[in-house]
């Protein structure tokens, strides 16, 4: 019997030009000619709730689960065998059911800077408007310039660089990984250094995601896409995530990154205007627990800021 593999998806552009490199190393991975890619790895293209709603921020109508939860009930009740998501949209706590199969190697997963006139966030003229749509990012702009606007910007990545070419914005705050998959690379003006703008956990980083009782072929293609040090990396920002609470309702951001026998993790814990910050890092073995260890720092960023008076947000 010849094997097929349905692929979920959401509808939008980078989601399919994201879900279309999967879908050529699954044909490497499997032996799927080229002339048979549609009829043995077709695409399920679902339309999610966070694709929708574009005119307010996700902490405002359910959170970044909008962009996962259409896609894992198609996955829940047999309409596709593998769906492909953007990994810092994936709740820490899978649907019963469902697991990660494999995480493929990460994009940069820097923040972008991306402005007609100006070339850093530091360049920008007092009172500048800058869009974006997430609290992390906004927090850490805020730390670093309280003077600028923080303006809410949804939509595509087309719509959002449209919106700043026209001068709706000085500048504003996009995923370096999506513009490089996109091929517009070249609309980044700086990338923004981890120091001062931890990533979100997951950022630049694919998952794919299965049934528990596995997928067509995952024996095949599970080893050959998932890469170890991206996989102990996430594992490491996710534990961290959880133990800070992180969501669309606060400002958090973990990362990390192997040097030799360790792995380096930094955790952050911000206020939504940027006035304080809290962090923590740590070198990991990696033949220890990673997981624990993780979780662990990520509490105590978080015990740090409620110790400060922070609100305890889900």
């Amino acid at each position: 019997m010849t094997l097929s593999l349905r692929i979920g998806t959401r509808r939008s552009t980078l989601a399919m030009t994201q879900t279309g490199h999967v879908r050529q190393a699954l044909a490497e991975a499997l032996g799927v000619d080229a002339a048979d890619i549609d009829a043995r790895l077709p695409l399920v293209p679902i339309i999610t709730t966070g694709d929708r709603i574009q005119d307010r921020r996700l902490l405002e109508v359910g959170g970044k689960a909008l962009f996962t939860k259409e896609i894992e009930a198609a996955l829940i009740d047999g309409r596709c065998d593998l769906a492909v998501h953007s990994l810092k949209d994936v709740p820490v706590e899978p649907p019963p059911g469902l697991m990660l199969a494999a995480i493929p190697v990460r994009e940069d997963p820097r923040d972008a800077f991306v402005s007609e006139r100006f070339d850093t966030v530091m360049d920008l003229p007092e009172g500048a408007r800058v869009g974006t749509a997430s609290l992390r990012r906004q927090a850490q702009l805020l730390a670093l310039r309280p003077d600028l606007r923080i303006e809410l910007l949804r939509g595509n990545v087309d719509t959002r660089l449209k919106r700043v070419a026209e001068g709706e914005f000085e500048a504003i705050l996009l995923a370096a990984s999506g513009l490089n998959r996109l091929g517009r690379g070249d609309r980044i003006r700086a990338l923004l250094p981890v120091e001062d703008f931890v990533p979100a956990p997951g950022q630049g980083a694919l998952a794919l995601q299965t049934r528990e009782d596995g997928a067509p072929g995952m024996e095949q293609w599970g080893p050959a896409l998932n890469h170890p040090a991206t996989a102990l990396a996430i594992i490491a920002e996710r534990a961290a995530m959880r133990a800070l609470e992180g969501s669309c309702r606060t400002a958090v951001g973990a990362h990390a990154w192997l040097e030799g026998e360790d792995l380096v993790l930094v955790a952050e814990r911000l206020r939504p205007d940027g006035t304080r910050r809290w962090r923590e890092t740590a070198r990991i073995p990696i033949a220890s627990d990673v997981e624990a260890a993780a979780e662990a720092l990520g509490q105590t960023v978080q015990n740090r800021a409620l110790a400060d008076g922070e609100p305890f947000e889900n």
